[in-house]
């Protein structure tokens, strides 16, 4: 039986500010005109996907040279110190040992699955708290600069990664190995069953990892940053259509609601684990 818990968060919004829109903001970018007459028209009048579209004006921004070349270096230096929202830098540990506390033999991992860039989330401060990380990633040209998108992680490519937890296909041994999360495993050795994860994420790439866990019994949290009260009426449609458990603003501090609602959930689980353990033993 499986002694592990899950829990799983998209970056973008939920954990910090949007990322892309900082780091285009920190070149001297008009970030609303680039999202509006840039990837707007992508979207609207050529029917892209949305990943894709901004990655590919990110290129064609690089190339233009208006705001200079966007560099490994220059998107790793962002992510070293970009912000990041109240109470995620101690949240991790925080909920460790919460389920230390309680359930010593049940193992709490982080994962990281973002449709942002992934040379920004593998510089913040807090990279190395997750057991894997998943994000959109870019080819570097001789120059330096970004040349083409390596990497989508969007709506359902999201679901993806989900498998790669479930069947413990994680691990720089199935980095180069694409197909493995096809293999089938048998429900018993599942190293992370659905049922055992948690999922955080505020954005439309995120509802079918909402919907995939919580039809699964697991909990998905739907969150909404205060400082964009636009973006509460998008999250608020998830609890309508029962996209998620519980909908809260993305606050991780020890007095926070969705960190309290987290440490339950954490536990709650683990305690389940604990009690499936017994039963199955017995």
């Amino acid at each position: 039986m499986s002694d592990v818990i899950a829990l799983i968060f998209d970056f973008d919004d939920t954990l910090a500010p949007d990322s892309t829109s900082g780091f285009l903001d920190s070149l001297g970018v008009d970030t609303a005109a680039f999202w509006k007459d840039r990837v707007g028209p992508l979207l609207s009048d050529q029917d892209w996907d949305p990943v894709p579209a901004y990655l590919y004006e990110m290129i064609e921004l690089s190339r233009s040279g208006t705001h200079g070349l966007i560099t490994q270096q220059g998107l790793r230096e962002w992510g070293a110190r970009l912000p990041l929202h109240d109470g995620v830098t101690t949240l991790f540990q925080r909920l460790r040992a919460a389920v230390r506390a309680e359930h010593p033999q049940v193992q709490l991992e982080f994962y990281l699955i973002s449709s942002g860039i992934g040379d920004v989330v593998r510089s913040t401060p807090i990279a190395h708290e997750f057991t894997e990380i998943w994000a959109s990633e870019f080819v570097y040209g001789a120059d330096g600069g970004i040349t083409f998108p390596r990497r989508l992680v969007s709506f359902t490519d999201k679901t993806r990664y989900l498998f790669h937890i479930q069947k413990g296909i994680i691990g720089r041994e199935f980095r180069n190995k694409p197909f493995e999360v096809n293999r089938k495993i048998p429900e018993d050795r599942l190293r992370v069953p659905f049922d055992q994860m948690v999922f955080v994420g505020d954005g439309y790439t995120d509802i079918p990892c909402f919907s995939l866990i919580r039809k699964a019994g697991g909990f998905a949290f739907g969150v909404w940053d205060p400082k964009h009260r636009d973006k509460r009426s998008r999250a608020w449609g998830f609890i309508e259509e029962g996209r998620v458990s519980n909908l809260n603003q993305a606050r991780y501090g020890e007095e926070a609601e969705l960190y309290q609602w987290l440490e339950e959930a954490v536990t709650s689980l683990a305690g389940r684990i604990a009690l499936k353990s017994r039963v199955y033993r017995g």
